[in-house]
């Protein structure tokens, strides 16, 4: 494990530096998609900007809702500390970030959504990396597969073989963002974004068997829950839009 990177005096995280690279990556691909769309390429830039600070605000509050008792004696400190980034406050603060931007850019609609699955399953690709690295304690139960390994020098360290959980959703989520990639314009507006919506609901779903978390309501993990509230808006999204004309981009066209 590497969660740390030294270079002479600086030490880099290696979860903020493949972080960053997520965004990085997503920006690239929004910016090679809107330029097949006949948009501003700029705006991959401003949406990926309203994505990282809806995100980041998101983890913070999700992370002072669940420690509420830790946090409380130290509000401010809490507030801008340096961990605690919950993921499922990430995912909504994001999502609310982007809306409100495609919102003031008059593009809050399937079109933008559709657009924002690609870097979505790639960014989740890329951060997972970042939590095999590091060793930050998301990895799954004790296992005796041949691929188990152990995490005894990461941030969260274990000595037993475990499920290496965040080896297992880059590889689906990486695959995911390949294959919507190559479905992009071969759909009505809106089915690529429930595409994305099912099947990243599902790869957490599944993943949650070999995690360590707690069961929440009738032996599902609030991630579980979660998953399945996705997995539900995407087929309805699917079904909603069966019959519906494909709109191909501009190049496609």
């Amino acid at each position: 494990m590497y969660p740390e990177l030294d270079l002479g005096p600086i030490s880099l995280q290696t979860f903020g530096l493949c972080f960053a690279l997520a965004f990085v990556a997503a920006g690239a691909v929004l910016s090679r998609r809107l330029g097949e769309l006949g948009k501003p390429v700029d705006w991959s830039y401003e949406l990926v900007f309203a994505a990282l600070v809806g995100g980041l605000v998101g983890a913070r509050i999700d992370y002072l809702i669940q420690n509420w008792d830790k946090a409380s004696g130290d509000l401010l400190g809490s507030l801008f500390s340096g961990s605690g980034l919950v993921w499922f406050g990430g995912v909504v603060g994001g999502a609310v970030g982007v809306v409100l931007w495609a919102w003031r850019r008059g593009w809050l609609g399937a079109q933008m959504l559709d657009t924002a699955s690609v870097p979505l399953a790639l960014g989740y690709a890329i951060g997972r990396v970042g939590c095999q690295l590091s060793g930050d304690g998301d990895y799954g139960v004790a296992s005796d597969l041949p691929w188990a390994m152990a995490y005894p020098d990461g941030t969260v360290p274990t000595t037993d073989e475990v499920h290496p959980t965040p080896v297992y959703e880059t590889l689906a989520m990486g695959l995911l963002a390949l294959a919507l990639w190559r479905l992009r314009d071969r759909f009505a507006p809106g089915v690529l974004f429930g595409i994305w919506l099912f099947f990243a609901g599902l790869e957490r779903l599944l993943v949650e068997l070999v995690r360590r978390n707690e069961d929440l309501v009738a032996g599902l993990t609030l991630a579980q829950v979660f998953a399945l509230a996705m997995m539900g808006g995407g087929a309805a999204v699917i079904l909603s839009r069966r019959g519906q004309p494909v709109e191909p981009s501009g190049a496609a066209a």
